[in-house]
């Protein structure tokens, strides 16, 4: 990037890039609007949408009840209404509230109706653990819901992902849920102030390597790479791969990498049994089975709720030193 382009880029924080990407859209298109608890008068629980109802007014920055089935539900009525609605729930454990009406509502009606409607409908949520937040805000169950067809789940872990993916994700004309870990919000960076949309579906290496590939998204992705620097401290090349999307998952470059490099752990901030994690290694092995020199491994969360207790959630979730002990075992080079 040239000195000029540099100078040209702005200083925000993943919130604010969430924040201009809804003002964007709202901008651009008036048939976007957004609903949720606390999103308008309070700004949002992580302060994602301050501002925005003083500038676009209640007919567009929605205050909704306490009911996530409920303004779910209307949601969807909406963008089969020809809306663009983006619906905000507080945390994935709440988005279980809503769970029949995006699994047996939004992600079958193009099926159901004979591909006579769609459900252009955006769902965006907090996901993730380390504010101590205990059991019911700070769970991962984004890959529960990259189990389910007729949806698409996304994991920015960027700001130009946490950007430029709602803009996309606007323009799908079926369901997509954005799940933005909640240890990103505070995170700050450089963007272009014309940043636009990013394409959806496939995954990014963040960083090139050689020995072996280490496979995540979302929040742990800056923990993977802080994991490969200090891999490198010892002469291990690991190579980063951010999935970004969790369904569809880009089989191809996770296979394209694993084939290069014969080695790979998975990094998943769910639940190991049943994990996003088991699928990745599942496609691998179906896939790159006779490339690999020895086990897939994975760095998840343990298997308990996650705890109130700063050093619990520590200990709970994945950290540095998990990931390159799991990357130096898969090398054995533990």
């Amino acid at each position: 990037m040239n000195e000029t382009a540099h100078s040209a880029m702005i200083e925000l924080t993943y919130r604010e890039a969430v924040r201009e990407a809804i003002g964007d859209a709202l901008r651009r298109d008036s048939r976007v609007f957004l609903m949720g608890e606390d999103v308008g008068r309070y700004g949002g629980c992580y302060a994602v949408t301050k501002g925005l109802q003083a500038e676009f007014g209640p007919e567009r920055i929605r205050d909704t009840p306490l009911s996530e089935s409920g303004f779910t539900g209307a949601g969807i009525g909406a963008a089969m209404a020809g809306m663009r609605p983006i619906v905000e729930l507080m945390t994935v454990n709440f988005s279980l509230l809503a769970l029949d009406q995006i699994l047996n509502s939004a992600a079958t009606v193009r099926h159901m109706s004979g591909n006579q409607f769609g459900v252009p409908l955006v769902i965006r949520m907090a996901t993730g653990a380390g504010r101590q937040l205990a059991a019911q805000h700070s769970h991962s169950l984004e890959g529960w819901y990259a189990h389910i067809p007729g949806i698409k789940v996304l994991a920015p872990a960027t700001l130009e992902d946490a950007r430029g993916m709602l803009w996309t994700a606007l323009e799908d004309p079926d369901p997509v849920l954005i799940f933005e870990n909640i240890m990103l919000y505070n995170m700050s960076g450089r963007l272009a102030p014309d940043a636009g949309p990013v394409g959806i579906g496939k995954a990014t290496i963040r960083r090139a390597g050689s020995n072996i590939s280490l496979i995540t998204y979302g929040g742990s992705l800056w923990k993977t790479l802080d994991a490969a620097a200090e891999l490198a401290k010892e002469g291990i090349d690991a190579e980063v791969i951010d999935l970004r999307t969790l369904r569809p998952l880009d089989d191809a470059t996770i296979v394209a990498s694993v084939k290069k490099t014969r080695k790979a752990v998975i990094v998943d901030e769910g639940w190991r049994s049943g994990s996003l994690a088991a699928e990745v290694c599942t496609r691998i092995v179906e896939q790159a089975f006779w490339d690999l020199d020895g086990p897939v491994g994975r760095v998840c969360s343990e298997e308990v709720p996650i705890p109130y207790a700063r050093h619990l959630e520590i200990a709970a979730i994945p950290q540095v030193a998990k990931i390159a002990a799991a990357a130096k075992a898969a090398l054995g080079r533990a």
